[in-house]
């Protein structure tokens, strides 16, 4: 089936609406309309090709939420006109270690929701910022949230999961200090998600002019980074400190505020490395620098539901098609409150 859908022909053109075919529902297929799709940072470095291996025609878009419109013959988990969403996975090997663990982000076979191979034409996955979408069933998520809130679900699909995951793997919960640094779109699900489960929750921003921010999004406490006393006064007290900056900055200066047997995840993904952290501050306090990279789909749901059941969604602004450049243009200022998300109608 052909379907509207807005994309790049190379990595130095602007988007422009495109065609593109989906194929028909298969044995264990899902087909969704969909409604609404999310603008991740990541989809700006592919669609560019700042990442290399970028194939195109390029579509992007991996924060899906939309409505079942049929179903495959053996499909048991949906059904249509049921809510759903997909996030930046729609296949994997399904038999490996990760995969059986339901840690299919980390299988080597991970199919990503675009510029992944697949089968169907035109050789890669094509993504979100179209009319509808083919998926097997095993890549799609319940959404239990209003129908009111769709909008601002679909960013929960990458930036949602991507701050949940690690926030669980190393155990934020009450009795924890938790920082988040960068109050972006995945910062400030990390400022909520954080908060949610109970943690001391502090954010760190470069810009003064974002604490008031913060502290409305959950946080405990607002450090300003630049600021060395601000910074020196939380030494050695975090358990965790989720990175959320895609741009290379100095490692070091968050380093020095983790306990002992403290971690520093980073998960925003800058186009060129981080300078190297000092090595003593490391082994003399037994810290760890870790990595965490979305989550597998049973983690994907229960994020989902989590998020359900405390009334979390991103903080959006909702824009047509034809506003996607400009949308670009504006997220590599910082312009946006948190998350742009696509009006998927307006392709039509």
């Amino acid at each position: 089936m052909q379907v509207n859908a807005y994309g790049a022909h190379a990595g130095d053109k602007p988007l422009e609406p495109l065609r593109i075919t989906r194929r028909a529902p298969g044995p264990h297929d899902v087909q969704i309309d969909i409604a609404f799709c999310g603008i991740c940072h990541s989809d700006l470095h592919q669609v560019r090709g700042e990442w290399q291996g970028t194939q195109f025609p390029c579509v992007p878009g991996h924060e899906i939420v939309g409505r079942v419109t049929a179903v495959g013959a053996h499909v048991s988990s949906h059904a249509v006109g049921d809510l759903v969403g997909v996030g930046c996975i729609v296949d994997s090997c399904q038999h490996c270690a990760e995969c059986d663990d339901g840690l299919e982000n980390y299988c080597d076979g991970m199919v990503g929701t675009y510029n992944g191979p697949t089968a169907d034409a035109p050789g890669w996955t094509q993504g979100g910022y179209s009319e509808q979408i083919v998926v097997h069933e095993r890549y799609v998520l319940r959404i239990r949230h209003p129908e009111g809130d769709l909008a601002a679900v679909a960013p929960l699909l990458c930036a949602g999961i991507t701050t949940y995951s690690p926030l669980r793997h190393w155990h934020a919960g009450p009795g924890k200090k938790v920082g988040i640094v960068g109050i972006g779109g995945l910062g400030h699900m990390g400022i909520k998600l954080a908060h949610a489960m109970g943690a001391h929750v502090v954010a760190f921003t470069t810009s003064e002019s974002k604490r008031a921010d913060a502290l409305a999004l959950g946080a405990d406490e607002v450090v300003v980074s630049r600021n060395a006393g601000e910074m020196a006064a939380h030494a050695q007290s975090f358990d965790l400190i989720l990175n959320t900056v895609a741009a290379p900055h100095d490692l070091d200066a968050f380093l020095v505020l983790l306990k002992r047997d403290g971690a520093l995840t980073l998960v925003g993904a800058p186009a060129s490395p981080h300078p190297s952290p000092n090595v003593f501050n490391l082994i003399m306090r037994r810290r760890t620098v870790a990595g965490s990279m979305i989550g597998g789909i049973p983690e994907t749901q229960e994020m989902l539901d989590f998020c359900a059941e405390h009334g979390i969604v991103s903080d959006i602004e909702l824009i047509r098609a034809d506003e996607i450049n400009a949308a670009y243009e504006r997220m590599l200022k910082g312009d946006v409150k948190y998350r742009f998300v696509i009006d998927n109608a307006t392709l039509k």
